[in-house]
């Protein structure tokens, strides 16, 4: 019996030797799928609970023109999250409606965020770059309702352009996470964007944040800024004067560059219509917002819509190509005069057409222009003359010139997006191609190539590569790059560059180029027209219209380019180009501290400075104004001058009219008239029945054909009687050239 016994214990003890190994062995196999097999799994988990791991974003560089004015910067905003977790029945109405009225939510958004205090999560983003003083609100907030543990914000960073269109063309913009999407923002990318910091903190077992002894921090690396080659008022006289001429005009676009054509730097560059980098995807234009109003079907109107914004991004003046039209002659002249084929003494004698084959190809002056020299032959424009140079320049030497001046090869430009040229191969070229192409057609090329090329005529014969940004400065303000200017390779020699400048002077100062005149300074151009033959339709031809200037021409500093795309008259870029460039030469002269040198005729119209008359009596107020070739009013019934317009040491123009105040009297005013359309001897009529001087500005240089178009003081504006208005003319019987 007691064996028996023992062998039932003995049993029992086996069978739970066995359970218990098999329970070890359990143990064991759970215990390696946990520290071996899911380790790193569960180990990520036990962190995520543990650790809070946040990224600090780098401060991205600004943007600063060449004199440091700030046109792009990055400030400090914050993001604001919550933490439904910690959110209950008790304190979630409270949360709700303070977020939602600090915050201006409206019901959709005050509901969404009710819906995200329900959702089974630690972390819910509700709001993204805030203001600080908003931050300051919510911290008041949730302190005041015991709320910290459900509500927290982030630092984060947002960009912004002070002057919103300024160089927008220029600029580009960034996205919602501050990554450069379009100019400069892009190209740039990597040097203003910086380096991400974190700050790792730990958690205790109720997920709170435990002291910063805890919390180990790699701070942020600020992004770099730029510094520009633009000048901000270059840029500003530019934008204005292409946006008076876009609105006016009815334009498609227009697009101006400006460079120093010694080194290469771009001192201003617009390309309208442009867009308000704070808020891109907003349209500017008029023009195009009542067309897109007049689309009623739904889909069409957002294609429509989406393609007129990505065309107010697009920065013509880089990433399009146009056939430059007579523009070109200047480089046909240059080829022709650097290989002797033609010199300033060579003669032709236009009858209005010239037969290439079966084409007859027209002068725009139809009745030709009779004998002509090549000085003359560019100053009127004369495609049958540029068409005889081309033929005899050949395609090979026409070919060879045309890679010269950089017109097959991109510019380098650090800009995104530039174009390729589209451009005739020299085994494409025949007699008629050439003859084309002689005058600036059958070519497509962008702008800053065409201004490149001008920059080479102007400098000496040396093509050099356009850029943009001066010099990169790091968050201490040290610099860590500089742009050296790059010189592509001699194109003419200096000779014919300087003939060329001449014969550009001949355009402005006896051509079709008068509306570039500007006293005091000696500027050469080249008026163009070209016909887009692809967009126009019947009737309507549709043009685009340029002139290309360098000044002062017998020692150039600056080329520009400005064009007009599709206008809605049948107007030249003589009248409608030139008088843009005119105003920015003027500026540019001005910024570039270069005096003006006056000839004899401009002297004799100077205005001069007002003398002092206050303190004479009547009869020697009088005399001394007559002594400076001006005219006296009286107002009062005094012996003495006691208040005189303009005050003393002002310009006045010579036979302008002084008011004289002899009693205390309210000043005498006048609403100042609408001078636009008058001829010079017009406009000095009625400012003198208005008692009102005029200064005039632009192209004087034949008196009889030029109309004011605009004047620094809007019509209906009160002055006092004797103020100066300065009112610009222009000749708008300009050709298609």
């Amino acid at each position: 019996m007691e064996n028996s016994f023992n062998k039932q214990m003995l049993k029992r003890i086996t069978i739970l030797a066995v359970v218990i190994a098999f329970l070890f062995s359990l143990d064991a196999v759970r215990i390696f799928d946990i520290s071996v097999i899911k380790g790193a799994e569960y180990s990520a988990k036990a962190e995520s609970q543990q650790l809070s791991d946040t990224e600090i974003e780098a401060k991205r560089g600004s943007i600063y023109d060449c004199d440091g004015n700030v046109l792009a910067q990055s400030a400090t905003t914050w993001d604001v999250f919550i933490d439904p977790s910690n959110i209950t029945d008790n304190n979630r109405d409270t949360l709700v409606d303070g977020l939602s009225e600090i915050l201006d939510f409206d019901d959709e958004e005050k509901a969404k965020l009710l819906e995200n205090t329900k959702k089974d999560t630690q972390y819910v983003k509700i709001a993204e770059q805030v203001e600080n003083d908003i931050k300051e609100e919510i911290f008041t907030f949730k302190v005041e309702n015991t709320l910290a543990n459900c509500i927290g914000t982030e630092q984060n960073t947002k960009r912004y352009y002070p002057y919103g269109e300024f160089a927008s063309s220029v600029l580009g913009f960034t996205g919602d996470d501050n990554q450069g999407l379009y100019g400069l923002e892009l190209y740039y990318e990597d040097e203003l964007r910086g380096t991400n910091g974190r700050i790792v903190t730990v958690k205790d077992a109720q997920k709170h944040d435990l002291p910063t002894d805890y919390e180990t921090s790699i701070d942020a690396i600020d992004g770099n800024s730029l510094v520009l080659t633009i000048n901000q008022n270059i840029q500003y006289t530019l934008e204005k004067n292409l946006r008076t001429t876009l609105e006016e005009y009815q334009c498609k676009g227009a697009y101006g560059v400006v460079m120093n054509c010694k080194t290469g730097a771009v001192l201003a560059m617009a390309s309208l219509p442009d867009f308000n980098c704070n808020e891109p995807y907003e349209l500017t234009y008029d023009k195009v917002i009542n067309e897109l109003e007049e689309i009623t079907d739904k889909d069409e109107k957002a294609k429509e819509t989406s393609n007129q914004i990505q065309n107010q991004w697009m920065n013509f003046t880089v990433a399009g190509t146009y056939e430059p039209g007579s523009v070109y002659k200047t480089f046909m002249a240059s080829a022709a005069l650097e290989e002797n084929i033609v010199s300033l003494d060579t003669t032709y004698n236009c009858t209005g057409s010239i037969q290439v084959e079966d084409y007859r190809m027209n002068c725009h002056y139809h009745q030709g222009h009779g004998l002509q020299t090549l000085s003359q032959g560019l100053a009127n424009s004369c495609n049958p003359f540029f068409i005889t140079i081309g033929q005899k320049t050949g395609v090979h030497n026409y070919f060879k010139y045309l890679k010269a001046f950089g017109f097959t090869e991109k510019t380098g430009i650090d800009l995104p997006g530039e174009a390729k040229s589209q451009y005739y191969r020299e085994e494409q070229y025949g007699i008629v191609e050439l003859s084309s192409a002689a005058f600036g057609q059958s070519n497509n090329l962008t702008p800053i190539q065409i201004c490149s090329g001008i920059c080479a005529i102007a400098n000496g014969g040396t093509l050099v590569k356009p850029y943009v940004v001066d010099h990169i400065i790091d968050s201490n303000g040290n610099t860590v790059k500089k742009t050296t200017p790059t010189e592509v390779r001699r194109v003419i020699s200096e000779d014919t560059s300087e003939k060329v400048r001449t014969m550009m002077k001949g355009v402005v100062d006896n051509g079709t180029g008068k509306n570039g005149y500007v006293a005091g300074y000696r500027v050469g151009g080249k008026t163009g027209t070209s016909t887009k033959l692809a967009e126009s339709q019947g009737d309507k031809t549709k043009y685009i219209v340029s002139f290309a200037a360098i000044a002062p021409s017998d020692d150039p500093e600056v080329a520009m380019l400005i064009i007009v795309d599709e206008p809605n008259q049948d107007l030249g870029g003589g009248a409608l180009c030139a008088p843009v460039a005119a105003q920015v030469v003027e500026v540019c002269m001005q910024e570039l501290n270069i005096e003006p040198v006056y000839d004899e005729d401009e002297t004799k119209n100077l205005p001069i400075d007002t003398p002092m008359l206050i303190g004479k009596t009547v009869d020697d107020a009088k005399q001394t104004a007559q002594a400076s070739n001006l005219k006296c009013r009286i107002i009062g019934d005094g012996e003495t001058v006691i208040r005189q317009s303009p005050s003393s040491s002002s310009k006045i123009p010579v036979n302008g009219t002084v008011i004289l105040y002899t009693e205390k009297t309210e000043k005498s005013t006048v609403e100042v008239p609408d001078f636009s359309g008058l001829t010079i001897s017009q406009a000095n009529s009625l400012a003198a029945d208005y008692n009102l001087n005029i200064e005039i500005s632009g192209n004087n240089l034949s008196n009889a054909a030029v109309v004011a178009y605009r004047q620094s003081v809007e019509p209906q504006t009160s002055v006092e009687a004797g103020a100066v208005i300065t009112v610009s003319f222009k000749n708008i019987n300009s050709v298609l050239d």
